[in-house]
Order: C-alpha cells, then structure tokens, then sequence
C-alpha cells in the first residue's frame, strides 16, 4: 500500500463502483450528500440559497451535485474531466467560503462523507465488506482512519435535531422517492429512515420505521448479500454501470446513461422515450427526456455550467487557474506524503 500511485488508486475505485459493489456505492453516495443535512448550518445554508426550497431547483442542484462529484470519481485523476469537475466544484464554493457561509470543519465533513459512507454502506450490505487494500485506495489508509474518528466527533458535537433539517430532508426524500407511485411513497420514506442510524434520525426529527418493517427490510439485505455471495456470478465486462457518456456529443456535451428523478441531462432517444422504463415513468405522469423543451437540457450537461442558473457562463477564468494549479499539484504521486 505504500507504494499506491493515484493511478493505482483510481483502478481499484473503478472496479468497486463499476463491477464490484456499484449499487451500494452509489446509493452510499447519495445518501452521504443526504447526511450532511443533520448538521444545522448546512441545512440552514442549503435552505437560505433557494436550491432546495423550489422543487423546480431541487431536482437540478440533486443532478448536477451528483455529477460533479461523479466524474472527479469515475475518469482519471489526471483528465480533463476529472480536473475540470473539481475545478468547478472549488469555484461554486469560493465565494461562499471567503465570506465565511460555508464554514471549513462543514466542508471536511462533507468530503470525509463521501470517503467513509460507501465503506460503512458496503460493509452493512454487501456481499463482503472493502479489503484493506481497497479502503488505502478511496482515500489513503491513514488518513481515511482519522478523519473517520474526526468525523464521528464531529457529528456527536454538531449533528442536532432542528426544524431546518427536517425541512430539507423532507425534500430531498421528494426526490429520492419520486419514481414510487403515490401509494408507496410512504413505505420509500420509511426505507429512508430504515438506512439511517439514530443519531441522524433524530437530527432530522423522523420517526423509525415501525418493527415489522424494520425487519422486512433487513431479511431483504440478508437475502441479496446471501444470493451475490453465494449464487451471483462475476459481474461481465459489459454490464458495468457507467453512469455518464465517455465521449462528448455534437454540442461538446455528455450525457447521463440513467436517472432516478426529472430527466435531467439525458438524451431523448428512441429507447429513452418509448423503452420500459419510459412507459413506467408515463403511467406515472412523470416527464420523459426531451419534455418541455430545453427545460431538462436534452444536450446535455456542460461540466463548466454546473451548478445554480445563475452561475451558468460565470467562472470560466478562474476555472482555467483552478485546473492550471491542479496539473502542477496532481503528479500522480502519493497525495499523502
């Protein structure tokens, strides 16, 4: 492990979200976005720019958050699109963090999230939990040992019930439970509070799933982790889930492969619009990609207009510092020394 590059990194981490555990990884990183939200001055934040307050907003700021978070994760360390991810990731919070909104404890728990809740998630219910080797390769062995006890500290001193994380995790659940048709909305609420351990239900102020449920829910992960570990065969090549376009479009864009709420960023082919998924989502009266317009970008996502409306077009000179310093400080090497 001591000899890990980046790049032997970014190989273990492809084939953990890509073949390994790709669902639970995915679903361990939204629900890590999810958990920030037990943390008041987060939520008070969130709720004070107006992205979570409007439904028309909230299902683009889930989209694009997804998104640049994904592509820093899925391409190579060293890409273009890596690079311009985390360079637009940095300027969306500039000026949030020079004027002191966003605090700098808040943004090391949020990063620490993304690293510790996919281990946490998988240990819980996948087939077999990471081996120590892949751990070192989400983020460094040691380093990913102290902030997970940072972490925990931080939420026992911070992560308080309050009326604001009620009212953005009752949002966010909208979206996270928007493909359920209305009679099981309910029941999709209650499997959210079922994934969450009790320090963060109670700072979201959400009751338990009721004891029954309870124990649906988990005889349901006992019996997926029995069936891939013991009748499941290795995940082939070519059912890997990869969730963005490898190459831009005409219009020097990328596309989404799948989506969970409003087709945001997806094309609107044949497939997308007449295939399975596409009648579901008609029955429930739910948009297709290439509804109404441009309103759900059928070109596209463009990496440097990620974000709030008002930031589309803005950014693009510090942009290009951003990434000039990131070609200088990203080597390849140990990024922990």
């Amino acid at each position: 492990m001591g000899k890990m590059t980046v790049q032997d990194a970014f190989a273990i981490q492809k084939t953990i979200m890509q073949m390994e555990y790709p669902f639970i990884v995915l679903k361990s990183l939204q629900f890590a976005l999810f958990r920030t939200y037990g943390i008041p001055t987060i939520s008070t934040l969130l709720l004070k720019t107006s992205q979570f307050s409007d439904s028309a907003t909230s299902f683009k700021r889930y989209a694009d958050t997804g998104i640049l978070i994904g592509e820093f994760m899925a391409f190579d360390p060293g890409s273009e699109r890596a690079q311009t991810a985390i360079a637009r990731t940095k300027f969306l919070h500039k000026g949030y963090r020079a004027s002191g909104k966003i605090l700098g404890d808040d943004m090391l728990y949020t990063l620490s999230l993304f690293a510790t809740e996919p281990i946490r998630f998988v240990k819980l219910y996948e087939w077999r939990e990471m081996t120590e080797m892949e751990r070192c390769a989400v983020d460094g062995i040691h380093w990913l040992e102290e902030v997970s006890v940072w972490s925990q500290h931080y939420e026992m001193q911070h992560m308080k019930p309050h009326s604001r994380n009620r009212e953005i995790a009752e949002k966010t659940i909208d979206v996270l439970v928007y493909n359920l048709p209305g009679f099981m909305k309910p029941l999709g609420v209650y499997f959210v509070s079922f994934l969450m351990d009790e320090r963060l239900r109670n700072a979201m102020m959400m009751e338990p799933p009721p004891p029954l449920l309870s124990a649906i829910f988990g005889s349901t992960f006992q019996l997926r982790r029995l069936f891939l570990r013991y009748l499941a065969l290795p995940r082939p090549s070519f059912m890997r889930l990869n969730v963005f376009t490898d190459k831009p479009n005409e219009h020097g864009r990328n596309y989404l492969t799948f989506y969970e709420g409003a087709p945001f960023y997806v094309q609107p082919t044949v497939w997308n619009r007449w295939g399975p998924v596409a009648w579901v989502k008609w029955v429930l009266g739910q948009p297709l990609p290439g509804d109404d317009g441009d309103k759900y970008y059928p070109r596209g996502y463009f990496t440097p207009d990620l974000g709030p409306k008002y930031f589309e077009g803005k950014g693009r000179k510090e942009l290009e510092i951003i990434k000039d310093s990131l070609r200088t400080q990203r080597m390849g090497q140990c990024p922990f020394p």
